[in-house]
């Protein structure tokens, strides 16, 4: 049984929440504000973390960047009531996984689940050797030369993503609906600003993923 914290401090939707994801089989635990949130996330272990921007005590941003930092893989999907751009740039570029606006459909948020987890699922034992890259899903562990190379866990899913894509072209948008998961409208640089950084990171990408002008990215395969 797949494990979720919630931390949301308004009573209801978060009593509401819990209902709809129980009812799929999911284990449910909530806190209502960032103190206990931060706590939970410290001393258990979640498969998914539902956070709300803004809460008490310690803001949603500040336990987006406790959980990545005590494990990346676990993904997090963050509900606010603001659906300002720069908002969403700023979770996304924080390593938030999804990004819900109020107010909110259960059907929506429970399919959202359910793809977070079953992509983490699918994707446990997976791994990659490529040329002097090799990429370790489970461990999330990026290695070329035999050096460890550090990646944030955007950077991670994107990587991950354009390999299992070889050869395929994917403009801005479908990148972030792909990766992050969520349909995004407006400024995508931060795909630009993801792309930017493997290229200086990992040699293999430096040589290998292609802007296609007018359109957007792929990653070739140069063995093909």
């Amino acid at each position: 049984m797949s494990k979720i914290l919630i931390v949301e401090d308004e009573k209801k939707l978060r009593d509401v929440m819990k209902l709809y994801l129980n009812k799929e089989g999911y284990e449910i635990i909530c806190a209502k504000d960032g103190f206990e949130g931060n706590e939970l996330i410290e001393n258990e272990t979640f498969d998914l973390i539902i956070l709300d921007v803004m809460i008490p005590k310690k803001d949603g941003w500040s336990l987006l960047r406790k959980s990545k930092s005590l494990n990346s893989k676990v993904p997090v999907i963050m509900i606010t009531a603001r659906g300002d751009e720069e908002d969403r740039i700023f979770g996304l570029e924080l390593g938030a996984d999804d990004y819900m606006v109020k107010p909110i459909s259960m059907r929506e948020l429970v399919l959202r689940v359910k793809l977070r987890i079953n992509t983490i699922k699918e994707n446990k034992c997976e791994n990659f050797k490529i040329d002097n890259l090799i990429v370790d899903v489970e461990k999330h562990l990026v290695k070329e030369f035999g050096s460890i190379i550090t990646l944030t866990p955007k950077e991670f899913d994107l990587m991950t993503f354009l390999i299992r894509n070889m050869n395929i072209v994917f403009n801005r948008e479908q990148l972030l609906e792909k990766v992050w998961g969520y349909d995004f409208i407006g400024d995508s640089r931060t795909i630009d600003t993801h792309v930017k950084n493997l290229r200086e990171k990992i040699k293999y990408f430096n040589e290998n993923l292609k802007t296609v002008w007018g359109v957007g990215y792929k990653l070739e395969d140069r063995n093909e």
